[in-house]
């Protein structure tokens, strides 16, 4: 099945990962989406959503194209939950294309990263409830 997002302009985009995707990406951001598997590269896009959002767009490209819709403009409208919903789309895209070992692995690799980053946003909220960080942030309102 192929993968729908909208972005921040309510655009709606297909994200179909494929031979033709993939070459595309390789030949114009010099990227290798088959390295997903190794987590690296899967790492990489979690964390830089300048990459990802220029790995969507190729991927998406042959849409664009046909909408006018240039990197810049599509840029523009990938923030907040249009950049989550594209990372999902586009991971689970990914995970599609490959065969059955290789998907079960980035599968596994996929719940493990949703796992780490629930306990990181936990953690942060945790961190903004406690008595330390306001003790802290009135200890630097005071000191100026």
């Amino acid at each position: 099945t192929v993968k729908t997002f909208n972005d921040n302009a309510g655009r709606n985009w297909m994200l179909s990962v494929n031979v033709g995707a993939i070459k595309r990406v390789r030949s114009l951001l010099s990227v290798d989406l088959m390295q997903v598997v190794e987590g690296k590269l899967l790492k990489q896009l979690i964390n830089d959503p300048v990459l990802l959002s220029d790995i969507i767009y190729v991927v998406c490209k042959t849409e664009a194209d046909a909408q006018s819709v240039s990197d810049e403009d599509f840029g523009k409208a990938m923030a907040g939950d249009a950049i989550e919903y594209a990372t999902t789309a586009l991971l689970e895209e990914l995970a599609e294309f490959f065969p059955l070992e290789k998907r079960r692995l980035l599968q596994k690799a996929l719940n493990k990263l949703k796992t780490f980053e629930t306990k990181a946003l936990e953690m942060a909220n945790l961190r903004q409830d406690s008595p330390e960080l306001e003790a802290e942030m009135e200890a630097a309102l005071n000191a100026v």
